[in-house]
């Protein structure tokens, strides 16, 4: 800083001036004397701490009474709902952020503190603590010395702590995310307008962040006493689901259901890219069990309205199921690691590792008969970096395995056929599953490899009342859309659409290659032989004759169907030695690592 002083200051007044200014405002001070600019008369630099060193300035009780206010925030609900969340195996929300946040998977336990705050340390910040404060603290304007004590544990028996929802930015792995989670001991973790206000704000930080968003649902719904001002408003909660919209495929969202999630609620964890159920404590569904009750007549408990069996097995709703709390946090830190921060990133890579079982055993496992069953778990076991396979959806749609894995530390989406299951046909529940799979790894640039050994789309009257050609057509559409690298294998049989469906050749991967245990038809054998030699079949009196006709028929079309026709037609890129498949899909993927790909300039498609 300049400073000029009259010219008939003497040197030791300007050195004066300019110790003083500069301890004073902390910077570095130059004195001139009159309107000399060349050179100043005194100099001074700041001390090193801009505070006197004698200066013992600490908080006042205003600073002690706010921290106060926040302890007592940080309490949540009435303690007697505090104490049955054990009764109901579930952890105190602030119990679960450290859990999460704290660093190990939770190094605080509860009432202590691991960072300056209070907070966990994995925790950056927290917004709206005080939500709702003027509507239930003593401490509130208008409210001071006001108590309303429940005669149970002394305190207010209509607590609003945070307003029953926490919300904020935190470090999860490594990653910066924003979240949110309800506090079960605020009115049932109920949504109301200060709660709905910050779920909406975390929601639209995130649009300008480009961070994953963790939702942490324990939730009744919406708070029905309370429901002006938040439910049909523009900024209410139905901008919860346009939010959602807008944010899916933009950055990774997971919701993980520690309770039941009722109605409105119940609408976050579909609308997320992924979905964990706690077992024994979480449940979604549009209506409570009363709620059906009164509608339908119906007597139905919440396990078996909307409990994790039902969404995991059969409406395909949950992603993965845990067995508790502390399971859950491990599967979406598994999870995520396969996830860019962001739509347009790639896929972090990891450390590339041999597989569990050595791909020389890919042939053997293989059988050569197209109807005897195998896993193909298995098979990416022999493909895949040891213990990287990550199924989703297992016990929905079992006949499509979607899972990722890594191939050489490469995150990768896996769509494979299971013959152990129904000879893996296309079902339509298991078309729906692999359609959003990789409709969601196209969204995240994560590069997809099919795995054929199908024959073909289930046929009859249950499927086509289930919807296998709308839901068949959604696996092709996303098949057909998807610009990542996809690389496709014949394992076995590929008959009929299911070759479409599985990425085949008209389907712009960037290699088909085949094992020569590959078959590509229009349908297999026993159904070709009885479709076009029927009639000449059924004129040969003797069993024994017609067998063995049968058998050559047989053998000959599968002679005009072999993976080495194919190849020598070049409908497919190469046979590709089982052994030494592994490697293969390793430099394919590592070859076409940026390939571009585009589509015709349009809206949207009308498919899904």
């Amino acid at each position: 800083m300049k400073v000029h002083v009259g010219s008939a200051a003497t040197p030791e007044e300007a050195e004066a001036i300019a110790r003083s200014l500069a301890a004073h405002l902390g910077v570095a001070v130059d004195v001139h004397v009159g309107d000399d600019d060349d050179a100043p008369a005194a100099s001074a630099d700041p001390p090193e701490t801009a505070y006197p060193l004698e200066d013992d300035l600490g908080p006042t009780d205003r600073e002690r009474d706010l921290w106060a206010e926040i302890e007592d925030v940080r309490r949540g609900g009435p303690a007697k709902y505090r104490d049955r969340l054990a009764e109901q195996g579930k952890l105190f929300v602030r119990d679960r952020l450290d859990l999460w946040f704290g660093g190990e998977g939770g190094t605080r336990g509860a009432g202590d503190a691991s960072a300056s705050d209070g907070n966990p340390a994995g925790i950056r910040f927290e917004d709206g603590t005080f939500a709702a404060f003027d509507e239930w603290h003593p401490n509130a304007p208008g409210r001071s010395g006001r108590g309303d004590g429940d005669e149970e544990d002394g305190e207010s028996g209509d607590r609003l702590p945070a307003d029953g929802l926490l919300t904020g930015g935190a470090e999860f792995e490594g990653r910066d995310v924003h979240f949110m989670a309800n506090d079960f001991t605020v009115k049932a973790g109920s949504m109301a307008a200060r709660g709905v206000e910050k779920f909406l704000r975390m929601q639209q930080r995130a649009l300008k962040t480009g961070n994953p968003v963790l939702y942490l649902m324990d939730s009744s719904g919406g708070r029905i006493d309370q429901q002006s001002g938040f439910f049909a408003n523009r900024e209410g909660i139905g901008k919860y689901y346009y939010n959602h919209s807008m944010l899916s495929g933009a950055v990774p969202q997971i919701c993980v259901l520690y309770g039941p999630c009722i109605a409105g609620a119940a609408y976050t964890p579909v609308f997320a890219d992924f979905t964990v159920m706690v077992e024994g404590v979480s449940a979604m569904a549009i209506a409570s069990p009363r709620m059906v009750e009164m509608v339908t007549g119906e007597d139905i408990d919440l396990e078996a309205l909307g409990g994790p069996r039902i969404h995991a097995e059969e409406s395909g709703s949950a992603d993965l199921v845990a067995e508790d709390e502390g399971h859950a946090r491990r599967l979406v830190a598994d999870l995520i690691g396969y996830l860019p921060d962001r739509a347009g990133e790639k896929p972090p890579r990891a450390e590339p590792k041999p597989p569990k079982y050595s791909p020389d055993g890919i042939d053997e496992l293989i059988p050569e008969s197209p109807t005897r069953p195998y896993d193909v778990r298995d098979l990416l076991d022999r493909i895949a970096d040891a213990e990287s396979v990550f199924e989703l959806k297992e016990g929905y749609g079992p006949e499509i395995v979607t899972a990722f894995c890594r191939i050489d530390g490469r995150p990768v989406g896996v769509v494979a056929n299971q013959p152990t299951e129904r000879s893996g046909a296309i079902f339509p529940d298991a078309a729906e599953k692999a359609a959003e799979f990789v409709w969601t790894c196209d969204a995240y640039e994560i590069p997809l490899l099919y795995l054929c050994d199908t024959p073909g789309f289930m046929a009859g009257s249950q499927v086509e009342r289930d919807g296998i050609l709308e839901k068949g057509k959604k696996l092709i559409y996303a098949t057909s859309s998807a610009t990542v690298p996809k690389q496709t294998v014949v394992v076995r049989k590929a008959y009929g659409a299911g070759i479409y469906a599985m990425g085949g050749p008209a389907y712009d991967p960037e290699s088909t290659i085949g094992l020569p245990s590959g078959e590509i038809a229009i349908m297999g054998p026993e159904a070709a032989i009885n479709a076009v030699y029927a009639r000449k079949l059924a004129e040969i009196d003797d069993d024994e004759e017609r067998a063995e006709e049968e058998k050559r028929l047989r053998e000959e079309y599968r002679e005009e169907i072999d993976v080495h026709r194919m190849a020598s037609e070049v409908v497919i890129d190469e046979i590709v030695p089982p052994s030494d498949l592994r490697a293969q899909l390793a430099a394919r993927f590592d070859f076409y690592e940026d390939v571009s790909k585009e589509l015709p300039d349009k809206k949207h498609g009308t498919v899904l």
